[in-house]
């Protein structure tokens, strides 16, 4: 396993990673607006899932053929620009039914949808699957052993950073979406600003390109 200095090493990592906001954060904060503080929690669960298959994939080692091809990160890249855009849009379109969800509980069946939305962002954002490709194997301790087991338990540190950070900013956004709820006329421009967002963060990813 790594060492004590390796694993506090890598969780000071993770948490100033998931400390600067990134495609996780700003789409939390696009669903807290659209949907509300439930629905964007579920989106933190869902992400956190998708991105701890990046992980998986590292442990396994098709994470650093990923990090180091150029037509695999445009194929994630551009999938997940698409259904971030596409969310953003049917948030713009139904914005005014936000107003209708704000005393209605989450049903069953959206909590699965809302579940998997994230999750198909989460495992279609390549930059996490870089970082991880590039900065996990760095604080594996390859005497020790065991290796695709300390890739999963480092990843396990990082996911759990960011479930805590993303869980902040949903709920401080579900917070100011309760404050807009006061007026359903802001209510339904809080929630067209969130799928706004959304897909201004689809077009920042379908335009983000690599160094390589």
């Amino acid at each position: 396993m790594p060492s004590t200095g390796q694993l506090l090493a890598f969780t000071v990592v993770s948490l100033v990673f998931v400390a600067i906001p990134g495609p996780s954060v700003l789409f939390t904060i696009g669903r807290a607006l659209t949907l509300g503080r439930r629905p964007a929690l579920l989106t933190v669960v869902g992400n956190a899932a998708g991105v701890y298959l990046h992980i998986v994939a590292v442990a396994v080692g098709i994470g650093p053929i990923v990090a180091r091809s150029v037509a695999a990160f445009t194929v994630l890249k551009l999938a997940g620009a698409v259904y971030l855009v596409y969310l953003g849009v049917q948030a713009v379109r139904h914005r005014r039914a936000v107003v209708e969800l704000l005393d209605r509980p989450v049903a069953e069946a959206r909590s699965r949808r809302v579940l998997a939305d994230g999750f198909v962002v989460g495992i279609t954002n390549p930059k996490s699957i870089v970082f991880f490709a590039a900065i996990l194997p760095q604080f594996v301790n390859p005497a020790a052993g065991h290796v695709p087991l300390q890739l999963l338990l480092l990843g396990g540190i990082s996911i759990a950073a960011a479930l805590v950070s993303d869980s902040v900013w949903a709920v401080a956004a579900g917070a100011a979406r309760d404050w807009f709820g006061r007026s359903p006329r802001r209510l339904a421009a809080i929630g067209g600003t969130g799928g706004i967002v959304m897909i201004g963060l689809g077009v920042q990813l379908a335009l983000t390109g690599r160094k390589d």
